[in-house]
């Protein structure tokens, strides 16, 4: 492809002037895909136009170049857009990261690689932990089995044999990467030899092969803190596997599932339960003993208490998790009716009955609402 005149760069990319970076890299990398040369052997157009989108988004892509485009056009720009100079290619700031996604490429264009070390952070685990709910609640010690790397003994993590080290590779002499030459392109890539460390374990260790590390089963001592609930997950530090050739260990993530309660509901850090009355003590009143987590409470039944009245206890709740103070037990009272009478218990009925008649007449729409909110 051969023209005398330069194209307008956002009409070379297919954008308008008010493109924003985002769609201005995806339309580039779109295009330098299509033209690449490596999918485009032997067409010179295909270089060509390869070469006018790369110089199209190299100015674009740089704020002031950009801006000085937009006032002046190519004429504002003198060298600087590669015209009359062919096409240069120190110009690009992020091929690597463009060309990187399609082709695998680590560097371009006689950029600088980085080396990479040996020592790697050790990978977190996660661990199940199964508690009763009073265990939750008060908080409790236990101890968690883990299948995890440690460091060798005979290396000292170091994966070569006892008095010896790694060496320098020889593919890349230490540099981690290894340089291809690719059309106009300059291409480093990581080394195969070292996987980009620089440096090979010639003599490895005869325990871990090399490895620097064990698969070792160990007990964790796991505190848990009170009011934990049900899908907390509690960090525990270093407590991962070790890194290899010397490297920090990961984290264990200690998950717990929490059992479920015979009577107690928890609803954040509140507890919910519910408690049967006879009709006598909703009647006229009473006072009960009720259940908490730490032991009995007695709780005063008003008189003329109706069916499903919930009352709150404070602080009877859930302990508040790495923090002070509890949430608040809710107990709602069942009026039991007695299914069978036996004869003087049928009297004393019969005989209230008489004494408190009830008209049983339709209620009202209004009343029968203000009915309704006090059995909800």
């Amino acid at each position: 492809m051969t023209t005398n005149a330069k194209r307008d760069y956002y009409e070379v990319l297919g954008v308008t002037r008010t493109v924003t970076e985002v769609e201005l890299k995806s339309a580039y990398r779109k295009l330098a895909l299509q033209y690449h040369p490596d999918r485009n052997p032997n067409n010179p157009d295909a270089e060509e136009r390869f070469k006018e989108v790369s110089e199209a988004y190299a100015v674009l892509a740089d704020s002031e170049k950009r801006a000085v485009y937009d006032r002046y056009g190519h004429a504002g720009l003198g060298g600087a857009s590669g015209a009359g100079a062919g096409f240069d290619p120190s110009v690009f700031q992020d091929f690597s990261d463009i060309f990187g996604e399609f082709f695998g490429f680590g560097d371009m264009f006689g950029g600088g690689g980085r080396r990479r070390s040996r020592v790697q952070r050790g990978a977190d685990l996660r661990e199940d932990l199964t508690l009763e709910f009073e265990e939750a609640y008060f908080g409790t010690e236990s101890r968690v089995t883990v299948r995890r790397h440690e460091a060798c003994e005979d290396c000292r993590g170091s994966g070569a044999a006892p008095g010896k080290g790694p060496t320098t590779c020889r593919s890349c002499n230490g540099r981690g990467q290894v340089r291809y030459q690719q059309g106009f392109f300059s291409i480093a890539r990581m080394c195969p030899t070292c996987q980009g460390t620089g440096s090979v374990i010639t003599d490895p260790c005869a325990k871990c092969k090399g490895d620097g590390r064990l698969l070792r089963q160990r007990s964790v001592d796991a505190k848990i803190p009170a009011g934990v609930e049900d899908g907390t997950r509690i960090r525990f530090a270093g407590a991962g596997e070790v890194g290899q050739f010397g490297g920090p260990a990961g984290d264990l993530y200690v998950v717990l599932h929490v059992k479920e309660h015979p009577f107690f509901e928890r609803e954040g850090n509140d507890l919910h339960c519910v408690v049967p009355i006879s009709v006598p003590q909703a009647a006229m009143g009473a006072e009960i003993r009720v259940p908490t987590m730490e032991g009995e409470h007695t709780l005063k039944i008003p008189e003329g208490t109706q069916p499903s009245t919930t009352f709150r206890i404070r602080n009877k709740g859930v302990p508040v998790l790495n923090g002070h103070g509890k949430g608040d037990l809710y107990v709602e009272v069942r009026v039991q009716i007695p299914g069978k009478l036996n004869k003087r218990q049928k009297e004393l009925l019969q005989e209230l009955d008489v004494l408190s008649k009830v008209d049983n007449q339709p209620l009202l729409r209004s009343l029968l609402g203000k009915v309704k909110d006090i059995f909800q």
